[in-house]
């Protein structure tokens, strides 16, 4: 006993809090196996770093690490904690309301976890918080009014869960949009830009979760809501009724219009080989007479690209809804069998970060692939034929290479087979109407089924992105797609397409332009005249990145889960020292 208690008095307080937590973690992996008692500090524990005076915990960052279990209330121990990152986890239980304890907590991110209960409202009195990343959870109530006088809050991502109420628009809370709330379909009020009222057009009656600013509903409000709900499902029952007996009517007289359309189109197919529709994620709304109608009725004049797989053409349904559909080349063709199989693990694949595969559809004379069309086009288009640069300023560039990032991680780490891209370049990453990116293109690389290896051996790519071995093997794995992201992030940098006659003339690629200016100190002649907002911070941070990504030797290249991880910490997370200037705000 005198023995343990000498060695357990050596930690200090925080790393007494530290073992709390990991006594209900749910640890598989075992990556946390040297938090020991027997130590002095925990500043060299996995995950955690201090302030290197007083060795007091400044950060946790345990993202992608398998970890299950609760967050437990020792977190609030840690009074001098800045970053809690736990995203990317099997975490389950609630958010302890002790973490409203931790007064110098600027960045929370605990995405994509399995955690419930309600957002605990003293996170509200946490001022220094830039950033609150809850998403992909199963979170429930009300978004508390608290979070309102977070007035250093720059991301807020409360997307994916199951939020019900108003938002309140008040404070901080009222500047973010709709992009911070999406995915919660209860939610209501202008930040979303849906009313809450009910169909009667009486205000509805909405949780809020606890606060200061609360009020006691009296008796008598009571009586009015009460009467106006009564009188709203009087109204609403009646309305029922007579929209049964319209639909019942519309029905059959549907029927009977299917059935005579039916017996026209017997005969068409009778007299050619049928088309063959596959839809995937359940969500295309239209019959697949009028897709295959408008399929075949694609031309020239539809063509808005040429990749390395065929001809993209927009479709423009009758509800004025787009697609852009690939025509896959003949020569590329396999059998249908092996090619629909590996077309039904893809159809699976959904992320916010990846351009979706909705559909397939077999001609007698091609074969089509169904895509969500992404009205502003390529990064190379926005990087290289614009004109208009204001549209993709730093933070901009900053936003595609994370979402980019996220999305090559997700198949590369959580895809079963796992999947190597292959082609990884500026023209296969494309912008919605947000700037957000979705990598596009995956869907017809090589699906990776050997465990062991990872590994496919179909020389594909782009000279330029390609990496040094799989030029010289033609071997493609996932490190030979790291490199390939390597270079896109010099081009975000830079704004030169990896063949610019300004280096290649040289007998450089853009690794080794890239590497030669940073030997002479000239990072003002490789970053994009056009980023005005830049910091030469960030600039830094993104180089190191994409040179690490970049490396000779791809075992010293990162994972795309590592690269993540490093844009997450060196681009969303602001250095204290940035926290209250404004010009090196990260988020727009």
């Amino acid at each position: 006993m005198t023995l343990l208690c000498k060695s357990c008095f050596c930690l200090t307080p925080d790393g007494f809090a530290l073992l709390e937590m990991r006594t209900v973690f749910n640890d598989t992996k075992n990556v946390l196996s040297n938090w020991n008692d027997s130590d002095e500090s925990p500043c060299g524990w996995t995950g955690i770093s201090c302030y290197p005076n007083d060795q007091r915990v400044q950060s946790i960052n345990l993202p992608y690490m398998q970890l299950g279990g609760i967050i437990s209330p020792s977190v609030g121990k840690l009074t001098r904690l800045q970053r809690l990152a736990l995203h990317e986890n099997s975490l389950d239980g609630t958010i302890p309301n002790e973490i409203g304890n931790c007064p110098e907590l600027r960045a929370i991110y605990l995405r994509a976890n399995y955690l419930q209960g309600g957002i605990p409202s003293d996170i509200g009195n946490l001022s220094m918080l830039t950033i609150i990343d809850l998403s992909s959870n199963s979170l429930r109530g009300a978004i508390p009014s608290s979070l309102g006088r977070l007035r250093h809050l720059r991301l807020l991502n409360l997307s994916t869960n199951f939020f019900s109420g108003e938002i309140p628009d008040v404070g901080i809370l009222s500047t973010f949009g709709n992009k911070s709330f999406i995915g919660n379909l209860d939610l209501c009020g202008q930040q979303v830009r849906k009313p809450c009222r009910t169909s009667m057009g009486f205000p509805v009656v909405l949780p809020h979760a606890e606060s200061d600013e609360a009020a006691v509903p009296t008796k008598r409000s009571n009586h009015y809501i009460r009467a106006a709900v009564i009188g709203a499902i009087s109204t609403l029952g009646f309305v029922l009724i007579v929209l049964f007996i319209f639909l019942w009517v519309w029905l059959l007289s549907k029927k009977e219009r299917a059935a005579k359309k039916y017996t026209e189109v017997e005969k068409q197919v009778y007299k050619e080989p049928s088309a063959k529709l596959i839809t995937f994620h359940g969500d295309l709304p239209y019959p697949s007479c009028e897709l295959i109608e408008k399929i075949e009725s694609l031309d020239e004049e539809d063509v808005v690209g040429a990749g390395g797989f065929g001809t993209v053409y927009r479709m423009v349904m009758n509800d004025c809804g787009t697609f852009a559909v690939k025509r896959i080349d003949r020569s590329r063709e396999g059998s249908d069998q092996v090619f629909e199989r590996e077309l039904e693990i893809l159809g699976s694949i959904k992320h916010i970060n990846l351009v979706n595969l909705r559909g397939y559809c077999r001609l007698p004379t091609a074969r089509l692939l169904i895509y969500d069309y992404l009205t502003m086009g390529s990064l190379d288009n926005f990087l290289h034929e614009r004109v208009d640069d204001r549209l993709l300023n730093w933070n901009a560039r900053l936003k595609v290479a994370l979402g980019s990032a996220r999305g090559l991680a997700y198949l590369h780490h959580d895809c079963c087979p796992k999947i190597v891209h292959r082609d990884i370049k500026s023209s296969n990453i494309l912008l919605d109407d947000n700037l957000e990116p979705r990598v596009s293109d995956f869907g017809l690389a090589k699906l990776l089924v050997d465990e062991e290896a990872h590994i496919t051996t179909v020389v594909a790519g782009t000279f330029g992105y390609l990496a040094p071995e799989y030029l010289q093997s033609g071997r493609a794995t996932e490190k030979s797609d790291v490199y390939s992201f390597g270079v896109v992030l010099l081009e975000l940098v830079t704004g030169k397409r990896p063949t610019d006659p300004s280096f290649v003339n040289q007998g450089l690629n853009v690794v080794g332009w890239m590497n030669t200016l940073l030997k002479e100190n000239r990072l003002e002649d490789i970053l994009d005249k056009r980023c005005r907002d830049a910091d030469a911070e960030t600039v830094e941070a993104i180089l190191e990145i994409a040179a690490r990504c970049t490396e000779a030797n791809p075992d010293d290249r990162p994972s795309m889960q590592q690269v993540l991880q490093y844009l997450e910490q060196e681009v969303m997370s602001p250095c204290p020292s940035d926290f209250y200037d404004e010009s090196h705000s990260d988020y727009s």
